[in-house]
């Protein structure tokens, strides 16, 4: 039996569905409103860390970091997206809590992370100021991604392999046959499907609303990422291979290139429910290198006061931003909706959607073939329970480490 699934949102989380579905036998359209990579996949930080603070999510982790070091052979292309130069978060308080999740991580098959005092910190990284921390957890398997590659390449597999790509065509209208969804109004065409796919991310409360879906409580906060030159400070080599660092303040760093460093911070922030594409480039005076007593210099002075070194640096050359998709326990939904049983949710990453990206869409696949929610799948040999991703969890834990 024919079966046809309607993705909408081109990001990295949809492409890489796509891809899943389509080698699955599924016949399989890719619907986007603006065009490819239009929304936070071109503009996010991109880390990809297996250090977090539930089991299902490390090994959700682990899975994405092997699927991208085998990005050629799963996907295409003649370039690894993953940089592995590991995830380094600096500590000052709350050590038997960050030596208890190493523990954990450990346990559930994280073999090369480990807590590291601050001596052994600053003897591993000579950029860290030992005095200005309590300790540090540290994985060398983490890292950080290149997005453009991840759905550049994908798009190029899809339109190889016959997918049906729609661009500039925006999701203004559905039908409804016996409470599921039976067709969509994309730009001016209506497609027809079995299973709709919602991997829009910030933009999902929207779009759950026009499809008369439940809705569901994701935020979408601005975010902004600031590019400091180093000018003839730190040897280039040195930059090239520091980790992603993320200090106790919440201020986060690693490096774009050889010479250029990227900051960012996740300040406080008021969800912009109705912020459309032109706004995700849109930057703020308080948030603009090129304003006085900018949040980028907070941001700047906040990663020196950890990596002394920075301080020296040249200064900022770029602003950019986007949105989160962010929920109240900072973990996604990958579930069926309540209302529409045909309508698939895989969004609210939080920031974390590139990391995501390979376990959400193979969560996507195992959801689509059993045409239900599931109360765990197996993965990396494990049985990985769902009810951290559902729809109606009660937001009990939230995930500690966000960025």
């Amino acid at each position: 039996m024919s079966k046809h699934v309607a993705i909408i949102g081109a990001g990295i989380t949809g492409m890489l569905t796509a891809i899943r579905l389509h080698r699955a036998g599924w016949k399989t359209t890719i619907i986007e409103a603006k065009h490819i990579g239009a929304g936070s996949s071109s503009r996010t930080a991109a880390g990809i860390r297996q250090q977090f603070s539930t089991p299902e999510t490390v090994l959700g982790m682990r899975f994405s970091v092997e699927f991208y070091k085998l990005f050629r052979e799963e996907v295409g292309g003649d370039v690894i997206p993953i940089v592995q130069n590991g995830y380094l978060f600096l500590l000052d308080n709350n050590i038997d809590q960050a030596m208890a999740r190493v523990e954990m991580q450990r346990s559930v098959g994280l073999n090369d992370v480990d807590f590291l005092t601050p001596q052994q910190t600053a003897d591993k990284f000579s950029f860290v100021d030992p005095d200005s921390i309590q300790g540090a957890t540290w994985c060398a398997s983490d890292g950080f991604l290149r997005p453009g590659i991840i759905y550049g390449e994908a798009y190029n597999t899809v339109g190889r392999e016959g997918v049906q790509i729609l661009q500039n065509a925006p999701v203004n209208k559905a039908k409804l046959q016996g409470g599921k969804i039976s067709e969509i109004r994309a730009g001016n065409q209506w497609i027809g499907a079995d299973l709709f796919i919602d991997c829009t991310n910030a933009w999902s409360p929207r779009l759950a609303a026009l499809l008369g879906g439940s809705s569901v409580p994701i935020s979408p906060l601005k975010r902004y990422l600031w590019f400091i030159e180093r000018g003839d400070q730190m040897d280039p080599q040195v930059l090239a291979n520091m980790p992603m660092v993320i200090t106790p303040s919440g201020a986060y760093c690693r490096p774009e290139n050889t010479d250029s460093l990227m900051v960012g911070w996740a300040h406080r922030a008021d969800a912009e429910p109705s912020f459309d594409h032109e706004d995700q480039d849109e930057i703020e005076e308080d948030f603009s290198h090129q304003g006085f007593d900018s949040r980028a210099f907070e941001a700047w002075e906040s990663v020196a006061e950890y990596l002394p070194p920075v301080s020296e640096f040249e200064g900022i050359a770029a602003t950019t931003s986007g949105y989160y998709g962010t929920t109240p326990d900072h973990n996604p939904f990958l579930c069926y909706d309540s209302y529409r049983p045909n309508l698939m949710r895989l969004v609210g990453f939080s920031g974390h959607g590139a990391m995501f990206g390979p376990f959400s869409s193979y969560v996507g696949l195992q959801l689509a073939e059993s045409g239900k929610n599931l109360e765990q799948i197996d993965i990396m040999g494990e049985k990985v329970s769902m009810h951290a991703f559902s729809l109606d969890r009660q937001f009990k834990h939230s995930e500690h480490m966000v960025i």
